[in-house]
């Protein structure tokens, strides 16, 4: 039986109609799509906070978050972009980190990670405090009481924690209180006492710095018992030594080879 083929004209009718039809296809699935994502059931209906909330609560974040919610969460449950709200809540003081994640079917959840402060970044009521991994932050405690002042370089601010607490355990040893360690401009270190005794520790890593300390703690009994006066200040930048200052007297500590009493001088 002869075959018979089809006009060309029937050919590219036949595959228009194909395409059309797919295109139709394609056009309704997307128009379908549309309406489903909008449909009022997929809009999101609360937002559930978990986590650390010392510092926040509800009532505190809806005063600060309400009017950018209204930007922010302008599509649905399925299209909100997580990361604008993550974004959103770690702008809110003492917010440090936040985890935002979809709840089936129309709530969000944010679990919130909190800064601890732990100092203060430059002078007490700055504004500016350092948290529990060397991170400075915006944000007012509640209680500053007993705050120590950390400063320097911003981005050293890790560092100077990090010494803070070697120093504080060593100089803890003999009840004194670590109050402010500063790391200045020209890279020397200083620090001074809850007592009010000023404390220049020089340059140097931190191992260098915490073995002038102890030198100074390891010795420091037995001069307070021999010579009467308070603390004034105490100069660690010798490099067998250190020279300290009391009330009345100044004393210079030397530990050549074979010393082993201090030499002491009227103050001046």
């Amino acid at each position: 039986m002869p075959s018979t083929e089809l006009p060309l004209d029937v050919k590219l009718m036949t595959v228009v109609t194909h395409v059309l039809v797919a295109v139709f296809a394609v056009l309704s699935l997307g128009l379908f799509t549309t309406w489903l994502v909008r449909h009022p059931i997929w809009s999101v209906k609360a937002i559930a906070v978990h986590g650390d909330v010392a510092h926040q609560n509800a009532v505190t974040f809806r005063a600060q978050l309400s009017s950018q919610m209204k930007t922010r969460l302008n599509g649905s449950f399925l299209t909100v972009d997580l990361q604008q709200v993550r974004q959103l809540f770690e702008s809110v003081p003492w917010v440090r980190k936040a985890v935002v994640q979809r709840e089936f079917p129309n709530r969000l959840r944010v679990t919130l990670e909190e800064h601890q402060a732990v100092a203060w970044w430059g002078e007490s009521g700055s504004g500016q405090l350092v948290n529990r991994l060397g991170e400075v932050f915006d944000a007012s405690p509640d209680d500053s009481d007993g705050l120590p002042e950390l400063a320097g370089p911003v981005e050293k601010s890790a560092q100077v924690w990090s010494l803070y607490q070697l120093l504080e355990a060593e100089l803890g040893r003999l009840d004194l209180g670590l109050e402010r360690l500063e790391l200045t401009e020209r890279g020397t270190w200083r620090a001074k006492l809850d007592s009010g005794a000023q404390v220049e520790l020089g340059r140097g890593t931190p191992d260098e710095l915490l073995a002038r300390t102890r030198r100074f703690t390891g010795t420091l009994a037995q001069l307070t018992e021999r010579y009467a006066g308070a603390l004034q200040s105490v100069d660690l930048r010798y490099p067998n030594g250190y020279a300290l200052r009391l009330r009345g007297v100044t004393t210079v500590i030397d530990t050549p080879p074979g010393a082993t009493q201090p030499r002491t001088q009227p103050r001046r």
